[in-house]
Formats: C-alpha cells, sequence, structure tokens
C-alpha cells in the first residue's frame, strides 16, 4: 500500500499529513493541523518598576562592585542580584550632554535597546554611563553601541 505525505506550513508550523487513499493527491486545503489550544506565548516587553534601579543603595552597590563593559561613549557597569530579571539605571552627567533634549534622548535610545533585549541579558543589575562629551547625539552610533553592549554582556 503506497501513501503519500504531504508538508504543509500552517503558522510557521511544518506539519506533515499523510493521505488515506491510495494513489490521491494531499492538497493543503483537506489536510487537518493539530493546532496548540490557547493563547500564544506572550514575551513581557515592558520596562515597569521591577526593571527599573531606583534606589541610591541600588546605584552605589553597582558602582562598588567594579565590573565596567567599556564602549566609545558608554561603560555599561553591573552586577549580580537576585531578583528574576535584568534591571537598568541611566546616569548621564549634564558636563558631559549640555543640553536636556539630548540627555532624555539618549535615556530613550538605551531604555528602548534594554526593553527589547532584557529576555536575552542575564539577571544582573546594570547602570549604563555615558563617557564622552557629546553636543548633537548620533541616534544611529548611540543605538548600535548600546546593542553591541547589551549583546556582550549576554555572552
Amino acid at each position: 500500500m503506497d501513501s503519500l505525505f504531504a508538508c504543509v506550513r500552517v503558522a510557521d508550523v511544518l506539519s506533515f499529513a499523510r493521505d488515506a487513499q491510495e494513489g490521491g493527491r494531499v492538497s493543503a486545503f483537506n489536510v487537518t493541523v493539530d493546532v496548540p489550544k490557547g493563547p500564544p506565548p506572550v514575551v513581557d516587553l515592558s520596562f515597569r518598576d521591577e526593571h527599573r534601579l531606583c534606589k541610591t543603595d541600588e546605584f552605589s552597590s553597582v558602582f562598588a562592585f567594579r565590573r565596567t563593559l567599556r564602549g566609545k561613549y558608554f561603560d555599561v557597569l553591573y552586577r549580580p542580584n537576585s531578583s528574576g530579571t535584568a534591571r537598568l539605571g541611566v546616569v548621564i552627567a549634564k558636563k558631559l550632554v549640555r543640553s536636556a533634549v539630548g540627555r532624555n534622548l539618549i535615556k530613550r535610545i538605551v531604555r528602548e535597546s534594554f526593553r527589547l533585549l532584557r529576555t536575552n541579558l542575564p539577571h544582573r543589575d546594570l547602570v549604563v554611563r555615558v563617557t564622552t562629551h557629546m553636543a548633537s547625539p548620533d541616534k544611529c552610533a548611540l543605538r548600535g553601541e548600546i546593542d553591541a553592549l547589551f549583546d556582550r554582556l549576554a555572552l
């Protein structure tokens, strides 16, 4: 008894259907596929209070631990934590970025990168610190560097 198999892609899942008829053809229209029940798994990409460093003691403990990844524009200081997720703090000196608009732009770029990469990061407290003078920050260069530093941290 010959049986034919068809490969069907439904909702990005590769499924195989067996033709019950002898010598018949299988089409995607007459194949039944078992789709898992329930809502799809949800990845939390928010930036809530439990993902932030807020207190002075939390920042001080990261600075005291003295582990750093260095880049052209940023230093990422880190230390292990006991919470179930990575947490972020951002430090931008007014001396290095004079404009409040520029400081807020850098904070938004760092937070957005952290928000998207948080699930890949180890459970550590992170403090991102600007290290060079920036008159007008380049968004693409800043985003590229902070992503690279977070990727190095994840290794």
